[in-house]
């Protein structure tokens, strides 16, 4: 058997008819940018989410950059963001010309909210939240504390379609939600795309202008802004996925369930959620302290396996800069050594995934 670590046609197969049928209207509407769909999505989307207001944009990293721009956080500010994220995270920072200061990771992958308040100063002007893997992080403390420290609160929600703290999901608890559709996202385009959720209407309007190079009326530009708008196939096949998240999510969660109760092998540790979170498990993520063996081993059986991610952000070369040397963190460099994505898709089959679970048990 050969099973890869994602199958992005599978989750186009099941609503195929949907998905032709969609790209078909926008093509034959003759208007491809900024109109219906667009609009219609950004309505469907606040509303899954809880938000007052989306606002479509061409990228998850455009959705970050510009959220910092309009946020006014710009050079020799700091923003606290946790080591092990991806570096896109860090890139949405560093562009505005602001520094990112590093937060370990918890036992669960999110920001250890017991090592924040040590960081801040008095450049410190936002902390970056990463819901990574498809896991809510802990919210209540991380807005406590922005609140008592005056702190903007910005969210990276790339990998979190639809994952709650205590009821309310994430994008929502900050001044800024940021997404990606991506599509190896669980809420997927099929190309880049991207959007932030708010709840100030101000805020949201100024993102409109923004994405349209800084124009709110054709011609007339009032800021120096960006070309960053979600086209109209894109929005069009995103409301096909998302008329149908709850079943996708709530087959992701059976699969992630059966992985957590039929994996038995005391070198593999498997993921948990933290009390009150839930995740939509982008990403089913184990750990092993001896993952080249594994993946080799894996790899001889036709299993592929992704790492999420190999290099830390501040050991990648585009961070050298920063000064930051190996041991820096040593708890995110540790899983960046450790952590493996098993298979892990929408329309994953039960022979697949009994296939991967015996594999695992048996090295």
């Amino acid at each position: 058997m050969n099973i890869m670590p994602n199958r992005m046609d599978r989750g186009f197969l099941k609503y195929q008819k949907e998905f032709e049928d969609k790209s078909l209207e926008v093509l034959r509407s003759g208007w491809y940018i900024l109109g219906k769909e667009v609009a219609s999505f950004e309505e469907e989307f606040a509303e899954y989410t809880g938000a007052k207001y989306c606002v479509g944009l061409a990228s998850g990293l455009d959705a970050l950059w510009i959220a910092f721009r309009l946020l006014n956080i710009g050079p020799g500010d700091e923003v606290l963001v946790q080591g092990n994220t991806y570096i896109a995270s860090v890139m949405g920072v560093t562009m505005n010309g602001a520094i990112p200061i590093f937060i370990e990771p918890d036992e669960h992958f999110g920001m250890d909210v017991n090592k924040i308040e040590d960081k801040i100063t008095n450049r410190t002007k936002a902390i970056l939240i990463t819901h990574l893997y498809g896991m809510a992080s802990r919210m209540d403390r991380i807005v406590e504390i922005c609140k008592r420290y005056n702190l903007r609160l910005v969210e990276d929600c790339a990998q979190s379609h639809g994952a709650c703290f205590n009821d309310r999901m994430t994008g929502t608890f900050g001044d800024v939600g940021c997404f990606s559709f991506y599509p190896s996202k669980n809420l997927g385009a099929f190309g880049d795309a991207g959007a932030v959720v708010v709840n100030n209407e101000h805020l949201a309007k100024e993102f409109k202008i923004f994405r349209n190079y800084g124009s709110e009326k054709r011609y007339y530009n009032k800021v120096v802004g960006a070309n960053s708008r979600l086209d109209e196939l894109q929005a069009g096949l995103l409301r096909v996925r998302l008329s149908h998240m709850k079943e996708l999510t709530e087959e992701r969660l059976r699969l992630a369930e059966r992985y957590s109760n039929e994996i038995h092998n005391e070198k593999l540790q498997i993921p948990t959620t933290i009390e009150g979170a839930t995740s939509v498990w982008h990403q089913y993520v184990i750990r092993c302290d001896e993952r080249n063996c594994l993946v080799e081993y894996l790899k001889e059986k036709g299993i592929g396996t992704l790492i999420h991610y190999p290099i830390p952000p501040h050991l990648a070369e585009a961070y050298r800069y920063l000064g930051h040397q190996k041991g820096f963190l040593p708890i995110t460099e540790k899983l960046s050594d450790t952590v493996l994505s098993i298979p892990f898709y929408n329309g994953m089959t039960e022979e697949e995934q009994t296939y991967v679970i015996n594999a695992l048990n048996t090295f």
